[in-house]
């Protein structure tokens, strides 16, 4: 069975997958160097569900992330459960600082938006670090996506506890109703992620990647990734995933 499809099995099956060396070496080093630029700038303390350093909106911060917007070891898995015309939702980071505390166990879809039938939306954590369970990499639950819960209901003991070891440069996936969380940092090294948090056609941006992006980096996006974001009719043009446009 070849990667693409032993991926699709297991997030169907399991709710998420892991594919390793996305990035090489270099690359994750480059990108958690501009993130931790990026942070010391932009980055803000983050206390909803645990606490760490959240830094926003990465697309409008630096050219570098860019790539993981439509990586082609992670996009065809994407447009696979989500549609061609899927939407980049939003592209942030939570550095996880030793001493951080768990998040909790959570989905990142309300309860009236729970698909059985398929994801409505998909998460994908790119590893700028090493992830184990000592710096407190993100654990899931396997097929909690088929719970029709958006958490754990009161009283439920969550047992099946699943926390992938992986090198930097990997990326888990997982469909967005599968419960998750950050794990507690033990470690005494900060724990650097991207969250690409990717949403169905018809549903809004998280955060809308129009807001603040530099002009003169238009011309470094290729025609796809101004697709998933909503910017191939230029920066200024209204589109339905823009909250403004339904304000006005």
């Amino acid at each position: 069975m070849n990667e693409f499809d032993q991926c699709v099995s297991e997030i169907e099956v399991f709710g998420f997958t892991v594919l390793k060396n996305v990035l090489d070496p270099q690359e994750a080093d480059a990108m958690r160097t501009a993130l931790i630029r990026c942070e010391k700038k932009e980055g803000t303390d983050h206390t909803h569900r645990g606490s760490a350093r959240h830094v926003a909106n990465l697309p409008v911060l630096d050219p570098i992330f860019f790539q993981c917007i439509d990586h082609p070891r992670t996009l065809p898995l994407l447009e696979y459960f989500l549609g061609k015309n899927l939407i980049l939702g939003s592209l942030n980071s939570r550095i996880v600082r030793p001493g951080d505390e768990d998040q909790g166990f959570h989905s990142d879809i309300p309860e009236g938006m729970l698909n059985m039938a398929s994801p409505v939306m998909m998460n994908t954590v790119w590893l700028l670090d090493d992830f184990s369970p000592a710096n407190g990499g993100t654990k899931v639950i396997p097929g909690s996506h088929k719970s029709g819960y958006a958490a754990p209901p009161e009283g439920f003991k969550v047992t099946h506890v699943v926390q992938p070891t992986a090198p930097a440069g990997s990326v888990l996936m997982f469909n967005g109703q599968c419960w998750h969380a950050g794990g507690a940092n033990t470690s005494n090294q900060n724990r650097h992620a991207l969250f690409g948090h990717y949403r169905k056609h018809m549903l809004l941006f998280q955060l809308d990647p129009h807001d603040g992006f530099p002009a003169e980096w238009y011309g470094q996006l290729n025609k796809r990734q101004k697709e998933l974001m909503r910017m191939q009719r230029g920066l200024g043009a209204l589109h339905a995933a823009d909250s403004h446009a339904h304000a006005r």
